[in-house]
């Protein structure tokens, strides 16, 4: 039996500061988008033209009877295991509001919303387990790219009068390129699972999500529907997961990793001829860090002289300064002009 815990109300909401995001912002795209952690080898044809070709005259089913059946099918799971979500940020703010008033566990480093909606809700943001009674996770790492481990000290109990709600955000691991994730199999079944699917399909445009929920965790589902609004998912997000659990989708997924695996190679060699660290990762972005410069900390290179040059070059990085790693950049994996492009633009930096 879950312990219940009051719900914080609207009145509970902070102003929070301004969130940083990859991708495009006041003045629209960039030519050359490295902040993105989207798919670069995007849009996906299929997925696009099953958006396209969706029935917008009529609401969509508001049980979303097939699609949860093919999700199910997807991950193998019990079709009401499923939670369906307007997109990964909404969840986190659903979750948050149902799992209690205890404090949220984050990464150090990482997507900002997991922080916003605990302290939005007026909840503890800390960075232990200890106490803890919902505990994000994100693999593979943001900004990182790196694989996590599950801690030992995680241990679930959905079914105990005090639960601690554990979330992997699985975001980016359609994407990985390298091994497996450690959150697979029995590992994952006393967490939830979240998964939006728009960054590995290039749509990111497209909002949609879903969870899987624990083996037993009925009663966090049940708080989750009772939460969610009428049709989390309009005509194009449920196009979406519907064409995301297709098997033409995720055969065109494979492929795609394959070349991004080899434009990676190619993007990691020629910023290391330049000089620049890359930090291995496992997933189809990094972290990149420029050589030393003479008469010059690292954090104000990077936002004095090199987001300068790049910016009128038609080229957006993502400074990590908002995840507590000033003078560096999450930087995803492009096609070889975008990366031609950018090398040309670092050379003139150096003269």
């Amino acid at each position: 039996m879950i312990n219940p815990h009051p719900t914080p109300g609207p009145a509970a909401f902070v102003a929070q500061a301004p969130r940083i995001h990859g991708g495009p912002g006041a003045n629209g795209p960039a030519r050359f988008d490295f902040s993105t952690t989207a798919n670069a080898c995007g849009p996906c044809p299929l997925a696009l033209a099953a958006i396209r070709e969706a029935e917008y005259g009529h609401y969509p089913d508001p049980a979303y009877t097939a699609l949860r059946q093919q999700l199910a099918a997807l991950h193998q799971v019990a079709p009401e295991r499923l939670v369906l979500a307007a997109s990964a940020s909404e969840f986190i703010f659903r979750i948050t509001a149902v799992s209690g008033a205890g404090p949220v566990a984050v990464p150090v480093h990482a997507f900002g919303d997991y922080a916003t909606a605990a302290r939005g809700y007026g909840r503890e943001v800390v960075h232990t387990l200890a106490g803890a009674s919902l505990a994000w996770f994100t693999d593979p790492a943001s900004p990182s790219g790196e694989a996590v481990a599950r801690p030992a000290g995680l241990t679930p109990q959905p079914d105990s009068a005090q639960p601690v709600w554990a979330v992997v955000d699985r975001a980016c691991e359609p994407l990985r390129l390298a091994g497996a994730s450690a959150w697979s199999g029995a590992d994952a079944d006393d967490v939830f699972q979240l998964y939006s699917p728009n960054k590995a399909l290039g749509l990111t445009g497209v909002r949609a999500a879903y969870a899987i929920a624990p083996v037993h965790g009925e009663a966090m589902v049940q708080r989750l529907e009772g939460a969610c609004p009428s049709w989390p998912l309009g005509a194009a997000g449920a196009a979406l997961l519907t064409a995301w659990a297709s098997p033409a989708v995720q055969h065109w997924l494979a492929e795609a990793r394959q070349t991004l695996r080899s434009w990676k190679l190619r993007q990691t060699a020629g910023f290391a001829e330049l000089g620049w660290q890359v930090q291995p990762s496992v997933s189809n972005y990094g972290l990149l860090r420029p050589p030393a410069q003479p008469g010059i900390d690292a954090a104000t290179y990077a936002t004095q002289v090199v987001e300068p040059a790049l910016a009128q070059a038609g080229v957006a990085w993502r400074n990590t300064t908002s995840f507590g790693l000033p003078g560096a950049w999450r930087v995803s994996v492009q096609p070889p002009a975008a990366q031609d492009h950018v090398w040309a633009v670092l050379r003139r930096l150096r003269g």
